[in-house]
């Protein structure tokens, strides 16, 4: 006769073979996250100039989804990058140089994928009245870059000044956020500036001339963070992998619908019709999973900061990365 106890740990046993099956059907405990409600979770989704929300909105690819999402929109990458260490958001876009920053500094997070701009997103410019005609000019001259050090603007200015001879030692380097810097130039305060994205089509717009944009020295990199605390939850984590598919296909929409998407940006930036599509011939990108490309083009940067000895040691870029949130979509 079978005793209490035996069919205790049958049961027992019979149930852990049950879970164990459940966990090998979801392939891995990332995946077992299909099983929880989605509904519970809401992610802080950190924007610059509302460059994803706006692509997000336009295309409507979250109408439907089964996790909440709330937009925390950020005038620079320095400040963005320093919300995502303190945990007030779950996600951050920028470039490839305050992504680099942020991690040497220690800030807990991983990228986990990747967009191509084009290199005239950065530029450094003069007012219109300017005497200055090149980059050799700057000597002695204060140049500003936004919107830290580290930026994308600030990689731009010293790949400049390099082709010229010449490094940051032969100028004046200040540094101040777009929005502040963007009034400064339009009051005559500011020389030269380095600046990028929407801040850059604006002072544009206002007759600023470029001395030098970023081809041949920008790598056009954008790159999608996401902090360590919201890749450890699982739930979380499910929502993200569902988060970058719908950004891809906000992407993909905007490309095709290039004017549609240009009067939703104007509608939740603010900008001039003008200005987002300047933005938009030099923004259209797709998400794309980690490719080894991206990880060179961001050893590269860290090897120039390095020599420069802006970054205090070196980085070694491949651990930054995490390529399994996308390509598990893919």
């Amino acid at each position: 006769m079978t005793s209490g106890k035996s069919i205790h740990r049958r049961a027992a046993t019979v149930v852990g073979l049950l879970f164990i099956l459940v966990l090998s059907a979801c392939g891995s405990d990332t995946k077992s996250e299909s099983l929880r409600d989605l509904s519970k979770i809401t992610l802080l989704l950190g924007d610059q100039s509302r460059f994803l929300r706006a692509k997000a909105e336009a295309a409507k690819v979250f109408e439907g989804a089964p996790y909440k999402i709330e937009w925390i929109n950020f005038q620079g990458a320095a400040p963005l990058l320093e919300a995502l260490a303190a945990g007030a958001v779950d996600t951050a876009v920028a470039g490839d140089s305050p992504v680099l920053f942020a991690s040497a500094a220690g800030a807990p997070m991983k990228i986990v994928a990747g967009i191509r701009f084009s290199g005239r997103d950065v530029a450094i410019i003069v007012p219109a009245s300017s005497p200055i005609k090149t980059i050799s000019d700057f000597k002695s001259q204060e140049v500003i870059v936004s919107s830290a050090r580290g930026s994308v603007s600030h990689y731009q200015l010293i790949g400049a000044l390099k082709e010229n001879g010449l490094t940051t030692a032969d100028i004046k380097l200040g540094f101040m956020l777009p929005v502040d810097a963007l009034t400064a130039f339009n009051a005559g305060h500011i020389g030269v500036w380095a600046t990028f994205g929407s801040y850059l089509a604006m002072a544009e717009r206002q007759g600023a001339r470029v001395i030098r944009n970023g081809e041949g020295i920008f790598s056009g990199l954008g790159l999608l963070t996401v902090s360590d605390k919201a890749l450890a939850d699982p739930a979380k984590r499910a929502a993200l992998a569902d988060v970058l598919v719908r950004l891809v296909r906000a992407d993909e929409w905007a490309m095709s619908h290039p004017d549609d998407y240009a009067k939703v940006f104007v509608s939740v930036t603010g900008l001039p019709l003008e200005v987002a599509r300047t933005l938009i011939t030099r923004e259209l990108g797709v998400w794309s999973p980690i490719d080894e490309a991206m990880i060179d083009s961001l050893q590269e940067i860290s090897d120039v900061f390095t020599q420069e000895h802006i970054l205090s040691h070196p980085v070694n870029a491949r651990s930054l990365f995490d390529a399994s949130l996308l390509a598990s979509k893919q």
